[in-house]
């Protein structure tokens, strides 16, 4: 028990990894309270933030669903929250306590899911993103039917942030009820719609008793949010489906029995891409209500038309990559033969005619066609060329679903024009990335990969830390090499740093190296990927490179070095990214969701653009009331 002045602590009603939780009375008006207090002795910075935030934002919500602040104070070395106790429990415990919980009833559930939404739908008008919406933070009273949320320590009130490729270990969020973006490996921003698949899940559980994905294995489990779609909750074994009120048999025992609408209504909440889900709460509350109704009035849940209502109040614009499927495709399909998938490389060969372009070179206008065999496990370079901003990045970083379903690690640097004389700076920096990820994963899988790397490097281990020092944190304190020539230094950094890669590379992660801008990369970094590619021990390896070709000539180093590469048996292919045609481009704004406006980065005409804004304005107006014409002031700014 801690010990707080003017507050009498009564039970510890909670614990986590990193925080307790109290129940006692401020003794100043005898009001109920919940002490909130971090659980290390000695807690870091960033913890200390993210409990200032939390109270922060909290206070700041003054709503009736969300659980009041009271105030924020030092405790020993670290801080305490004194919240609103109004005699509710967490529904994850109260859950757990109920023996007959599989399914709540559904007029509970119904009144109790539209509270929620209520709340959330407020908390978003409050431009407050939750981002760990689970039954864990969402408090009930039984008794009284109140609920409430609460925990906003990794809330934003960013309108929308972007999440990076890291360790699963390190991601926000309690990973069973994550949404796809919020995982980083959707090449997607995130906005307030990622707490609306999060309370899909939550729906999901009350209504079955049960996880979506029930996995225990994290990598699976994010590998599900991202690619495979839920059972549908009434298609869950033991939960029935049909109408409410009447079972398979005919008969008026509902007990196991999940109406279709109200189904489909967690399915909309659960889409992999947030443009599919409900775009606003008011949405989901409409349709929720309208269940209720249904259920009040006639006993039973028919079939509904869902989101009439769903109106979004903040302005989105779609985030899906338009008319790059080919070259997407092509990405995925070399991806396939570097992990010796054969036949989904097959299968994406038969959906898209060869999508890129297999030159050997830029400068090759008129090459010999060959086919390319690589054995199932070999190591593979792709170009990705095209002039600044026609979208080479976004391109790339749609990999990220397959290697996740690898079980990949995905790393990048990217090389700039004012450093083109600090030999490796991209790659150094990309596998400096690669090893925070591992510094984030388990102990026990942090020892495997110190015992790989003094295995793999032997007695030249500072020589990678001397250019990454952060590997120092796996492999330990590394004897120093003895002094040599300078090209004996050079080609012993060179086998050293081929055994430190080869490593990270095997069948049971796949490991996708992005270098961005080689038209600026320098001597040395093109040496190490000559050396790369043309190692044969080197298997499960898929290099990446996106260079602005415009700003390549014939005896670029870059193209000398391919050419070189390419007479030597390396495997690489390209692909070229040109601007979308104008007609695609206004057929794509014209049909682009919901009549949104779509920003696409291309090479057209300021004319055209503002062209294809009027016309997504026009369908916009159309079907939304409170349609401003000031909105096309943001067309302009798009220009």
């Amino acid at each position: 028990m801690i010990t707080l002045p003017g507050i009498t602590i009564h039970s510890k009603i909670y614990e986590s990894l990193a925080s307790l939780v109290y129940r006692g009375i401020r003794e100043q008006d005898d009001c109920a309270v919940i002490a909130k207090v971090l659980k290390q002795d000695y807690p870091s910075p960033q913890e200390l933030t993210r409990y200032r935030q939390e109270y922060e934002i909290t206070r700041f919500l003054n709503i009736e669903g969300v659980v009041k602040a009271y105030s924020q104070q030092d405790y020993q070395r670290t801080l305490v929250i004194l919240l609103e106790d109004f005699g509710g429990e967490s529904l994850e415990c109260w859950m757990r306590q109920q023996l007959d919980f599989s399914p709540m009833p559904l007029s509970v559930f119904l009144k109790m899911a539209i509270a929620i939404t209520d709340t959330l739908g407020k908390i978003h008008a409050a431009h407050v993103i939750h981002k760990d919406i689970n039954p864990g933070n969402i408090v009930f009273n039984p008794r009284t039917g109140v609920v409430k949320i609460i925990d906003f320590g990794i809330a934003t009130r960013f309108s929308r942030t972007n999440p990076t490729f890291k360790s699963l270990h390190l991601l926000e969020g309690t990973p069973a009820y994550l949404s796809p973006e919020q995982t980083g490996r959707m090449n997607r921003m995130l906005d307030y719609r990622t707490d609306f698949y999060s309370l899909g899940a939550t729906f999901y559980e009350l209504l079955t008793g049960q996880l979506p994905f029930p996995t225990r294995d994290l990598l699976e489990l994010v590998h599900c949010h991202i690619a495979t779609p839920p059972i549908p909750p009434h298609e869950v074994r033991g939960m029935g489906d049909g109408v409410w009120g009447v079972g398979r048999d005919g008969s008026s025992s509902t007990r196991h029995t999940i109406p279709k609408a109200v189904s489909d209504i967690v399915m909309k909440l659960m889409a992999k891409n947030a443009e599919d889900r409900y775009q606003s709460a008011w949405g989901i509350k409409a349709d929720l209500e309208c269940c209720a109704q249904q259920l009040a009035e006639t006993g039973q849940i028919n079939a509904i038309s869902l989101g009439l209502q769903d109106v979004s109040e903040q302005f989105r614009i779609p985030q899906k990559l338009y008319g790059r499927e080919a070259e997407i495709a092509a990405l995925w399909v070399a991806f396939d033969r570097v992990t010796g998938n054969r036949e989904s490389e097959v299968e994406n060969r038969e959906k898209h005619p060869t999508p890129y372009t297999p030159h050997p070179t830029p400068y090759t206008p008129h090459p010999t066609p060959h086919t390319l065999h690589p054995t199932p496990s070999c190591s593979e370079m792709m170009l990705v060329s095209g002039y600044a901003g026609v979208g080479k990045t976004a391109l790339v970083q749609e990999l990220s679903k397959p290697i996740t379903a690898k079980h990949g690690y995905f790393i990048s640097g990217k090389f700039d024009q004012f450093r083109r004389n600090i030999p490796y700076s991209a790659i150094v920096d990309a596998l400096q990335n690669l090893v925070q990820q591992l510094l984030g994963e388990p102990n026990e899988q942090v020892e495997v990969w110190r015992s790989r790397l003094l295995t793999a490097l032997g007695s030249n281990g500072q020589i990678i830390i001397d250019v990454i020092p952060e590997v120092e944190f796996i492999i330990g304190k590394q004897p120093p090499v003895p002094e040599v020539g300078a090209t004996e230094a050079q080609n012993r950094f060179n086998l050293t740093f081929q055994r430190f890669v080869r490593a990270f590379c095997a069948k049971e992660h796949p490991l996708v190296i992005f270098l961005d801008d080689l038209q600026w990369i320098d001597s040395a970094t093109l040496k190490l990927i000559e050396l790369v590619l043309l190692d044969e021990q080197i298997q499960y390896l898929f290099l990446i490179g996106a260079y602005r070709n415009n700003e390549l000539t014939p005896t670029h180093p870059v193209v000398l070095t391919l050419l070189e590469l390419r007479n030597q048996g390396a495997v690489f292919q390209e692909i070229i990214l040109t601007p979308l045609n104008p007609p695609l481009v206004r057929g794509e704004v014209k049909g682009g969701g919901s009549g949104t406006w779509l920003r696409l980065k291309l090479k057209i005409s300021p004319i055209m653009w503002w062209s294809c804004c009027c016309v997504s304005c026009k369908n916009y107006r159309k079907q939304h009331s409170k349609f401003s014409p000031s909105l096309l002031v943001l067309g302009l700014s798009l220009i």
